[in-house]
């Protein structure tokens, strides 16, 4: 734990936050689309509100969440002089197809520069089930289904952190592993930059932080012991905070197996304090996705909460229902961002979690996962 004459010497948020233990898991954002757009840097917080290019789709990110509950995460990713072509942008589209799923179905397209708004838009009608102007790019679909794509935050201009840490770990895995089955992409701010370097990792959706060199080839290649990622992972975007945490019980246990196996989450309670133990039972049967974004907001401070995860195996033969208590242990005190120079930096105590009854109900079958 980081004394306060130490605080004064941390330039950057995420060296605080693992100095001082923070546990990643459960910072994976929930979402069933992803929206990865190349755009030429720099990506200064003045684009976002002039850029005729971008602000009409930030405009439709937010009609997609507050006019149809539709959950999708946009990535913005650096033209590469490998991938990339001048004069041409590339889309790739990513989408859950059922509730319960390994991974996200991925569409890709390579376009001229000035249709790069018209693509982006007509991805996001078909959502929002507006008439159908995607099939006008059907020529421009390139088939990468085969491609892994990891996304690694350098959006220095969110916060220093990303930067100084997110850039050298991207440029090692840009070098030693990507092939023609794996890129590697500088991309955007997607949260968490206490954990830089983070990471996204495509199709599969999962999150990674305080990424080291000496566990690049663990998370890359997938093979040896999965338990060295544990303080890497900050969860799988296809379930929800409690439900990452125990997700990430069940892979540690599992092993690498549990990859390709189909899955889906559910919060059944939470333990609460004051006012919000009595409105959560009442607002949690509200059916709307975007409510429940807000209701999870809000009590994303439980002490505790029951979740469970059903799987099932790729050829479906083995199936059934991890249940498991995830339970607050303690708190550390983080910075939610890297402080300016010469000043300290702002720390609040956020709780950590452990999951601490866990169990596995047998499909009809009495098989075992």
């Amino acid at each position: 734990m980081l004394t306060q004459d130490a605080l004064s010497d941390c330039r950057y948020c995420s060296e605080i936050s693992k100095e001082n233990g923070e546990d990643p898991i459960g910072t994976a954002r929930n979402t069933d689309y992803w929206l990865v757009m190349e755009f030429a840097q720099p990506w200064k917080e003045q684009m976002f509100k002039e850029d005729p290019r971008i602000t009409p789709l930030i405009e439709l990110f937010k009609q997609l969440f507050m006019k149809h509950g539709i959950m999708l995460q946009p990535v913005l990713i650096v033209p590469d002089r490998q991938y990339s072509t001048p004069g041409e942008t590339r889309i790739i589209f990513y989408q859950r197809t059922q509730k319960q799923f390994t991974q996200f179905e991925k569409q890709e397209y390579v376009v001229p520069e000035a249709d790069f708004p018209r693509l982006a838009t007509a991805i996001m009608k078909q959502l929002m089930k507006q008439p159908n102007e995607l099939e006008a790019f059907q020529s421009y679909r390139r088939d990468t289904s085969h491609i892994r794509e990891l996304l690694t935050c350098t959006h220095t201009s969110v916060d220093v952190a990303c930067g100084r840490f997110g850039t050298p770990i991207y440029q090692e895995i840009r070098d030693q592993y990507a092939d023609a089955n794996l890129r590697v992409w500088r991309c955007s701010h997607f949260g968490g930059h206490q954990f830089a370097p983070t990471l996204i990792d495509l199709p599969t959706g999962q999150y990674w932080g305080h990424l080291e060199s000496g566990m690049l080839e663990l998370l890359v290649q997938q093979q040896g012991d999965v338990t060295g990622l544990r303080p890497h992972y900050r969860g799988w975007s296809g379930l929800s905070r409690f439900e990452q945490i125990a997700e990430r019980e069940i892979w540690m246990e599992t092993g690498w197996n549990w990859l390709a196996y189909q899955k889906s989450g559910r919060t059944l309670r939470k333990g609460l304090k004051g006012i919000k133990q009595f409105l959560y039972p009442l607002l949690r049967w509200i059916p709307l996705k975007r409510v429940q974004f807000f209701v999870n907001q809000f009590t994303n401070d439980a002490i505790w909460a029951d979740v469970e995860i059903q799987f099932a195996s790729p050829d479906q033969a083995v199936s059934g229902i991890y249940r498991a208590r995830v339970e607050q242990n303690g708190e550390i005190l983080t910075a939610p961002k890297s402080p300016k120079k010469g000043e300290m930096p702002e720390v609040k105590p956020v709780p950590q979690y452990r999951v601490s009854r866990f169990k596995m109900k047998l499909n009809d079958q009495g098989q075992v996962a």
